[in-house]
């Protein structure tokens, strides 16, 4: 069974990013805020892909928008959309993705977004084909 994702003693304090926010594994920084930090992801999927996490420790989109502060979950969204902005990837478009749980095949169990763009990004999901 998956562990919880609100389970607070779930989270792994060594996981690759609270790794990277503690500094013991260097990150290409684009932006840091109070409570957020934005960086290139090494294996990245479009010309322009940026992760952003909280600082804090959360493991999944849910445990963050049950648990964060107010102050933490307006940083995280602003500290986004500035990193977007700077990125020059407003106009034409860009995308951005957090993953949750097994499924969406979450791999690192710290909440966090991606940002791609550089690129014409396609459909999101092929469409499911209805059942008759």
């Amino acid at each position: 069974m998956a562990p919880d994702q609100n389970d607070r003693s779930a989270y792994d304090d060594g996981n690759v990013f609270a790794r990277i926010i503690r500094g013991e594994i260097p990150c290409d920084k684009v932006a840091e805020s109070a409570h957020s930090l934005a960086f290139r992801d090494i294996d990245p999927q479009t010309p322009t892909h940026v992760l952003v996490i909280p600082k804090g420790a959360y493991v999944s989109s849910d445990d963050f928008s049950a648990q964060a502060s107010d102050a933490e979950i307006a940083d995280f969204f602003r500290l986004l959309g500035q990193v977007a902005r700077t990125l020059g990837a407003v106009e034409p478009g860009y995308r951005i993705v957090a993953n949750h749980g097994a499924d969406a095949h979450q791999e690192v169990p710290h909440f966090h977004m991606h940002i791609f763009a550089g690129t014409d990004l396609g459909r999101m999901i092929k469409p499911v084909e209805k059942q008759t």
